[in-house]
């Protein structure tokens, strides 16, 4: 993506092509740092940034995780200021990105960017995802009572979900779906995996399986009861998958998104039930 707009934590804005990471910064020879993505929504002038409080809160853990300072009074300034000056009406992708920064300072590095919607959104929106299923090669429980893993933390480190993402281009599909050495279905390289049976939504378990809590699942959780819909946490394989009545992958900046095709299986599309997980999750037309 393009980045038409930067910001620099205790800076402020600067010209896009400013450099922000020096070369001894532990974020970039050793992925020591941690991130966010979210959704900028512009209309009439206004900018809003979906889910902002869950979002910091969900930085704040992945940088005490880490041991990284975070000053989340100053990273919400930084955001509003980016917000007050971005003047693309619509949709756009915000990162933020904390690193351990220079070893000579001892201070973290904050940085703040906004780009266009990625191209292939809108598509994927419309016609669906095409996924395949590929091992992560650890065990459902490999991350309990091991808190050096990392699991649950949104660090820099996403070497493996991009090369999962280039073997999904390579096969002819869009996404991954991560399955456990034993047989149980994760999560995607940048999304949570929601299923539904009948009324009933499901999503994976956190904890001990290492996957990353979802902020466009969880938001879909809380307000889906009261449309009607139960909502199960639920332990399970690559065959439930092909037997439930709708999947989706849900993601902060690409919102929740039908898999049409699960590893080279057709599936069928419910109008009415993507609408309406659309317009739970805040992405409705």
């Amino acid at each position: 993506m393009t980045v038409g707009l930067l910001a620099i934590l205790g800076v402020g804005l600067v010209d896009p092509d400013t450099p922000v990471v020096h070369a001894d910064d532990p974020g970039l020879t050793r992925g020591d740092g941690c991130f966010e993505g979210c959704r900028l929504v512009t209309t009439g002038g206004m900018g809003t940034v979906d889910q902002l409080d869950a979002h910091l809160a969900r930085m704040s853990r992945s940088a005490a995780a880490l041991d990284i300072a975070f000053d989340e009074p100053a990273w919400r300034g930084l955001v509003a200021l980016a917000v007050a000056a971005w003047p693309e009406p619509g949709e756009a992708a915000m990162k933020l990105v904390l690193t351990r920064g220079r070893p000579s300072t001892g201070m973290p590095t904050g940085v703040l960017t906004i780009s266009p919607l990625p191209p292939d959104y809108p598509r994927q929106r419309r016609d669906g995802l095409r996924v395949i299923t590929l091992t992560r090669g650890t065990a459902s429980d490999a991350f309990a009572d091991a808190p050096w893993l990392l699991g649950g933390v949104k660090t820099l480190s996403y070497a493996v979900n991009m090369a999962a993402q280039r073997e999904a281009a390579r096969r002819g599909a869009d996404d991954v779906l991560f399955v456990s050495a034993d047989g149980r279905v994760l999560e995607s390289t940048v999304s949570s995996v929601v299923w539904s049976s009948g009324r009933t939504l499901h999503t994976t378990p956190l904890g001990e399986s290492g996957i990353l809590g979802g902020t466009v699942q969880e938001v879909l959780f809380a307000r889906a009861p009261a449309a009607g819909w139960r909502t199960c946490v639920t332990t399970a394989s690559v065959d439930d998958l092909h037997a439930a009545d709708m999947l989706w992958l849900t993601g902060s900046v690409r919102g929740p998104v039908d898999v049409v095709d699960l590893d080279g299986r057709s599936r069928n599309r419910d109008a009415g039930a993507i609408e309406e997980v659309r317009m739970l999750s805040g992405f409705g037309s």
